[in-house]
């Protein structure tokens, strides 16, 4: 799954254009390294979410193409901000 499709379906972030945007920015990285929002997302990989002074970073632990409002928190697992 895509990094910005996976960002959006777990409510991550609102909407999948702010997710390509953030992507684009270099603001979004995988295990490490800097992403564009076509990278394929796998689970175990550790994502971090970079804002002008918070860090968000998380754990993947499944992939969907849609979940409901209370299946996104099995998605991904929180390991700190």
């Amino acid at each position: 799954m895509r990094i910005d499709k996976f960002l959006k379906v777990a409510r991550i972030l609102k909407r999948r254009t702010v997710a390509n945007d953030a992507c684009s920015g270099g603001r979004v990285s995988v295990n490490g390294k800097d992403v564009k929002p076509s990278y394929k997302l796998k689970i175990g990989d550790i994502v971090e979410l970079r804002f002008s002074s918070t860090v968000i970073k998380f754990k993947v632990k499944e992939l969907r193409e849609f979940a409901k409002k209370e299946e996104v928190e099995s998605m991904y697992e929180f390991i700190g901000e």
